[in-house]
């Protein structure tokens, strides 16, 4: 198999970053190159949601010299993405747009869970020293300018994840509009920082204690990394190291420390910022050891990147972190759970039956798994109004892995599994994410499904888990083998039927195994 060369070019807070990847075909991605640039950008996001033109010209102005060296590299294909202070400006496609015209390259926009997720899966291109230390309690602490994202992992599985707006630049932002001086900084964001820190350790962490922590960030992991002699496996830091960095930081002044840690001046700050910041939360998650593998945006791009080009096959099963994730959220709002994996099987045998009639995919499959999960998590609030509340909390709940769309799909199949299906250009105020025909079209067809199979535990007694799916022409047959009273689930069954064959012209018929 030929080499594929890579770049990922990741549009950052505080720095423009490229690297250059080679994928040999043996599932190894090898970075050849990496180029950087300081700019700015989040400082004059986070103040005033906007960015300035000289801003933006020197950003083209980076871009076009990435793409002069990704010529040279004769690179196949290449990716650019942007985080925080693209995402959070009032103009943002006017300035995407911009940028395409002038450097001809296509910036995406990723959500925060999108971002987390291609972290995340930087940290897992690490290989065993990733798989070695999940086996144990572990969260996963991505430190970036705009907020913080905590990742709790137990027996290998992600048990949740929570974003926090405690970003580095941010906070430098806070300490600047406070006056502080420098000698007050550590003591100002510690505060800062354990304030916020209090409800999540109540909420999420409880009597929890996580052993280690996977640190994410631009600014400690390439200290760890240097002090280790560029190890990335020996790069693990323990609670002393964090104070002789800071009396590095305090005592050295900002062009001895610059110097001592070979950085520039102007990101003194924002080290000190994230070791306090790593500092603490190491402390409220009582973990002894944190590891610094010294990944990027950067990298998860390019892991990505050749999972789909078949060039890099990971062990890690990532589907499955986002389906237990959302297990997570239903957890949190009383869900049940043997009736959400009742209803999750129900609902995907019947989606896998009808492969030839519906045309979704893989994808589409995960979001009807996530929506089974979540089907009724509006309980919590409401037992009256639970498709209008379950929407609202799927969509003020981050699940890492999915973006702002994907999330809106899974939140209005949950809200038209309880009410009325509002079709496409009609009563749009209700806020669903009606804008694109394909979309609708999901949500339609995920919708009919799950309605169908939620009609079929209506008891919520799981009389029917062992349902088998068969389509025969134009023609549903779901087989169950029980000896209960089913004259409940008939019921509803019939009425949801009407819309399952409005959607697929396909006539749903429940048998038992007596009648066949």
């Amino acid at each position: 198999m030929s080499l594929k060369t890579f770049a990922a070019i990741s549009v950052g807070s505080f720095e423009l970053t490229m690297k250059i990847f080679e994928f040999s075909g043996r599932n190894t991605i090898r970075e050849i190159d990496c180029l950087s640039q300081n700019l700015d950008l989040g400082s004059e996001t986070y103040a005033t949601g906007t960015l300035s033109k000289e801003k933006i010209d020197e950003l083209c102005r980076t871009l076009v010299d990435f793409k002069e060296v990704m010529k040279s590299y004769r690179v196949d294909a290449f990716r650019a993405y942007g985080t925080s202070a693209l995402r959070e400006t009032k103009n943002t496609l006017i300035v995407l747009d911009q940028i395409a015209q002038r450097t001809g390259i296509e910036v995406k926009i990723l959500s925060n869970s999108e971002q987390r997720f291609l972290d995340y899966k930087s940290v897992a291109s690490k290989g065993e020293s990733f798989r070695k230390i999940i086996e144990e309690k572990t969260a996963i602490v991505d430190i970036s300018n705009g907020s913080i994202q905590l990742s709790l992992f137990e027996n290998d599985a992600l048990m949740s994840t929570q974003n926090l707006r405690l970003g580095v630049l941010r906070l430098q932002e806070m300490l600047a509009h406070l006056n502080a001086g420098r000698e007050r900084m550590e003591a100002l964001v510690d505060e800062y920082a354990e304030a916020q820190l209090a409800p999540y350790k109540k909420l999420y962490l409880k009597d929890r204690e996580i052993r280690n922590i996977i640190i994410v960030d631009d600014y400690i992991s390439p200290w760890a990394i240097r002090r280790a002699g560029n190890d990335a496996g020996k790069s693990t830091i323990e609670l002393e190291d964090f104070e002789s960095l800071m009396d590095l930081l305090h005592n050295g002044g900002t062009m001895g420390a610059a110097k001592a840690l070979g950085i520039a001046e102007e990101k003194v700050p924002l080290v000190m910022i994230s070791a306090v910041l790593a500092k603490r939360i190491a402390k409220v998650m009582g973990a002894t050891k944190v590891w610094a593998p010294g990944v990027t945006l950067c990298d998860g791009m390019a892991y990505e990147y050749a999972e789909e080009i078949k060039m890099f096959r990971g062990e890690h099963d990532f589907e499955r972190d986002i389906i237990a994730c959302a297990g997570g959220v239903s957890k949190r709002y009383m869900g049940s759970r043997k009736r959400a994996e009742t209803l999750e099987y129900l609902a995907t045998t019947i989606f896998d039956s009808m492969k030839k009639i519906h045309g979704l995919g893989k994808r589409e499959r995960l979001f009807l798994q996530i929506a089974a999960l979540l089907h009724d998590c509006g309980k919590y609030v409401s037992l009256v109004d639970i498709g209008e509340r379950s929407y609202e909390i799927i969509m003020a709940t981050e699940i890492i892995g999915l973006s702002h769309a994907e999330r809106e799909i899974v939140a209005s199949v949950v809200r038209y599994n309880h009410s009325d299906f509002t079709y496409y250009g009609y009563n749009e105020s209700r806020g669903a994410d009606f804008s694109g025909r394909e979309s609708y079209l999901i949500i339609a067809k995920l919708t009919a499904i799950l309605r169908l199979a939620n009609s079929l535990d209506r008891s919520h007694k799981q009389k029917l888990r062992g349902m088998k799916a068969q389509l025969l022409e134009n023609e549903l047959y779901l087989t169950i083998d029980t000896q209960e009273d089913i004259s409940l689930e008939k019921g509803f069954f019939d009425v949801s039927a009407e819309f399952f064959r409005e959607v697929f012209s396909v006539d749903p018929i429940l048998k038992t195994k007596k009648n066949f």
